[in-house]
This record gives structure tokens, sequence and C-alpha cells, in this order.
């Protein structure tokens, strides 16, 4: 009977021959573990679950030039990838500071991080909105290089409780840092069609944002809130019956994706965060420093261009991306979720 009480609880298994949901891909969740089995999924042109894959990484390494004892900052930590290879280049006496709001997914990269061998003597790890950049450079003084991806990390996307997955039932949340501030559904309820309608536009350029927002306030007048990334998905899929059944299914998608988008944009606040971001960036950094910044929409990369332009006509910058570098072919075919990518940089006269 002693025996029986000590042995480990067996794991669940899942139906089928391959795992469906997030938690069912235990070996996709354990990259130490099963590494073969990772490599396998990346070879198939998809992202392992509870995993990033970092975009544009040598394009950003090339531009940065890291040197051996420099200071520098990883605006946006997520899984780390790009922290790792940029931490590679740093020794000896180098350090690099990031800075991440999830606090789901910060501790864990720091573990990771940790495993590989680099504790806070090398790499300084600050919860906290990187528009406070300030904060950062007080403590390690003007900054040799920054480096931001603007884009949601795959481990947040692909996790259903997180609220940003169009694939499966969830919470509709959308929020990075699901401790602070108001879900998606919150908003709903809350804001009035007009501006929901502006919000669609705004954000995402979504071409249905008026019968759309409509919809979607038609629905809540009803006293029917929405709370599910589902519920809104359908709301969006019944509005769009109008589209000829053969560009339908591939409308409603990329519709969904705009919305869900939008959305996630005004939770957190995106384009005020970067727009006091890139406000403060040439304070922060040393002269000769380097910015490289990596977006995946229209208005971010609009709020990076014109900050870059102005500042390089004032004189602020020496040097500025003429046009934005784009992922290789190869990188998008092995990393769909690389295709929207647009790389900017900037160096401090």
């Amino acid at each position: 009977m002693d025996n029986e009480q000590s042995k480990p609880p067996r794991r669940q298994r899942y139906k089928g021959t391959h795992p469906k949901t997030f938690k069912e891909k235990y070996k996709e969740l354990q990259p130490e573990k099963y590494a073969a089995d990772i490599e396998k999924v990346m070879q198939k042109g998809n992202t392992p679950a509870g995993m990033h894959r970092s975009i544009c990484v040598n394009e950003i390494l090339e531009f940065l030039n890291i040197q051996p004892g420099q200071t520098g900052l990883d605006a946006t930590l997520g899984y780390g990838g790009h922290s790792l290879e940029i931490l590679k280049h740093l020794a000896p006496g180098g350090r690099l500071f990031a800075t991440d709001v999830d606090p789901y997914e910060l501790p864990r990269t720091r573990e990771r991080l940790e495993l590989l061998g680099y504790g806070p003597d090398v790499l300084s790890i600050r919860k906290m909105n990187f528009s406070g950049i300030e904060q950062i450079v007080y403590e390690s003084g003007p900054l040799d290089f920054v480096l931001a991806d603007l884009g949601v990390s795959s481990m947040q996307i692909d996790n259903p409780e997180r609220g940003f997955s169009l694939k499966v039932e969830g919470p509709l949340d959308l929020r990075l840092n699901p401790k602070s501030g108001n879900p998606a559904s919150h908003l709903l309820k809350r804001i009035s069609q007009p501006r929901l309608e502006e919000l669609l536009i705004e954000n995402a350029d979504e071409p249905n944002a008026a019968i759309i927002a409509a919809a979607i306030k038609n629905e809540i007048n009803k006293n029917s809130p929405i709370e599910t990334t589902t519920q809104l998905k359908s709301i969006i899929k019944e509005v769009l019956q109008f589209i000829p059944a053969n560009e339908r299914d591939e409308i409603i998608k990329k519709t969904c994706q705009r919305c869900f988008q939008a959305l996630r944009i005004i939770v957190n606040d995106e384009f005020g965060v970067l727009d006091k971001f890139l406000e403060k960036l040439p304070a922060a950094l040393a002269t000769g420093g380097r910015v490289a910044i990596l977006s995946f929409h229209s208005g971010e990369d609009r709020r990076v261009k014109k900050s870059f332009q102005q500042f390089f006509r004032e004189g602020i910058y020496s040097e500025i991306a003429p046009d934005p570098i784009r992922p290789s072919v190869e990188e998008i075919s092995s990393n769909p979720r690389a295709r929207s990518a647009k790389l900017r940089w900037a160096i401090k006269a």
C-alpha cells in the first residue's frame, strides 16, 4: 500500500495520436527534456507551445555591433532569445539590462538564462514597462545599445488562458500583464460604439470597423457580455457573412486578427507606451549608441519612423535606417510569424 501511495500520478493522456490543447503538449512545454521533438516542430515551420522564436537575430546583431564590455538594454525580454545572443557578445566585462511586464513569463526566462550561466552579475532583469527607460539609465549609465522587439511573444499567444488566441476558447483578456488594468472584455462593456469603430480603424486599419463595432455593442446592449475569445470571433464571423463564400474564411481570419490586435493595443496602451519610450531614447543612449526596434504593424512602424526622422533632422541621431529591414525569405519560410516584422535602427550623434 505504501509503495502504491508513493508512486507519482500518471500524466493524463490526450485523445488521438497528437496533442491538441496547450496543456497536452507536454513535450513542447519542456524543451530542455525533449530537444528532438522541439526540433521536429520547428522544422515544420511551427513554434513549439510555450516557446518564442526570436526574429531578425542576425540582422539585429550585425547592426548593434556589440563589443565586449559594453552596457545595453533589451527593452522587451520575452522568452529571452535576443538577450541570449546579445550576452554571448558582451563578455568579458559587459552587462545587459532587460525589462518586461509579464509576471508569469519573466521569472521563467530569468531561471532559463541563469541555468545557462547568465546570472545577475551580467544580466539585470527588471519587471517594469520600457517606457520607464530612464530608471534603467539611472542604474546603468548611458547605454551603448538598446533593442526593443514590439511583438507579442508566442508563449503568450499560444496559451489560451491569456486570451490572445483566436484558435481556442479563452477569456477575452489580452493584457500583457494580467495583474494590472482591465481585460478587453471590460473595455467592450464601457466603450461607446463610435469610439470602438475609431479604435478598430486607428489601431488595425480595419475596413469593416463600422459594422463590427455596431454588432459588438448591439450584443452587449442586449445584456449579453462578450467574455471569451470565441464569442468575439463568432460575432465577427456572423457580421461578415455577406462576403463571397470563396473569400470568406480568409477574410474572417484576417479581420479577427486585426480586431484582436486593435483591442490588445488599447488594453495595454501600447501606442502611448511606445511614444514615451521613443521620446526618452536619445537621452538614454551614449554618444554613438545604437538602437534597433522591431515592429509588427503599421501603427508601430509609423511611430518609430517619425521619431527617428525627427531626431535625425534635429541632429540628435547621426544616422537612421533609410528603409526598414525585413526578415529573409528563408526566415519567413521557417517561421511564418516573422512575415510582418520590420526592423528600423538609429545611431546617437
